[in-house]
């Protein structure tokens, strides 16, 4: 299973409304289990995240007021890869770990981008 990065608008009518990723981007967001290992790490959360940490327990919305912070924390994440990066699995090196994670973080930030721009929010799951 995968975890998948939304942008999303809030509707007149109050309700969440999901956009489509635009052609040429992705909404990859890495895999089921680095909610843990990973985006709600003690590394991610030593470096004071707090928006990634959420993910460890749940899915993690971050409303269209936040996501100035949210890509703060994106920019925070992105220049400490290689502390957030596990490197104790024998079936990847660290450094597959730091490049996969470098992508899945791209798509992230360009979700949030997306989303600055249109005043929305993102949500991933």
């Amino acid at each position: 299973m995968s975890l998948s990065v939304k942008v999303f608008v809030v509707g007149e009518d109050g309700k969440r409304n999901l956009l489509d990723v635009p052609e040429g981007s992705s909404d990859l967001a890495g895999f089921e289990r680095w909610r843990t290992s990973v985006w709600g790490s003690e590394a991610a959360r030593s470096l004071g995240a707090r928006f990634f940490p959420i993910l460890a327990n749940g899915d993690l919305t971050v409303a269209p007021d936040q996501v100035a912070d949210f890509l703060g924390e994106c920019a925070l994440i992105r220049s400490n890869l290689e502390l957030v990066a596990p490197s104790a699995d024998p079936a990847k090196s660290h450094a597959e770990y730091v490049r996969q994670i470098s992508e899945r973080l791209r798509n992230i930030e360009d979700a949030a981008e997306h989303a600055r721009s249109v005043r929305g929010g993102v949500i991933i799951w």
